[in-house]
């Protein structure tokens, strides 16, 4: 995917960076979603699965430095 790939070219602190903007991002659409539905409600699932995907490249990162 487009989106892996981008995620590997980004440095730790930038990765950590858009990991909060994803979660406040997320957060926000939760809310909004319970007061009133969504136009594209795929929106939340799509967000949740990019904070995924930057916490496993996290934890790979971490994985290969230590070893």
């Amino acid at each position: 995917m487009k989106n892996e790939i981008v995620l590997k070219e980004l440095s730790t602190a930038e990765l950590k960076e858009k990991l909060d903007t994803e979660r406040a991002m997320y957060q926000k659409m939760v809310m909004s979603h319970a007061v009133s539905p969504l136009e594209n409600p795929n929106k939340i699932k799509e967000s949740r699965k990019n904070i995924a995907r930057c916490l496993t490249e996290l934890r790979a990162r971490e994985i290969a430095n230590k070893e």
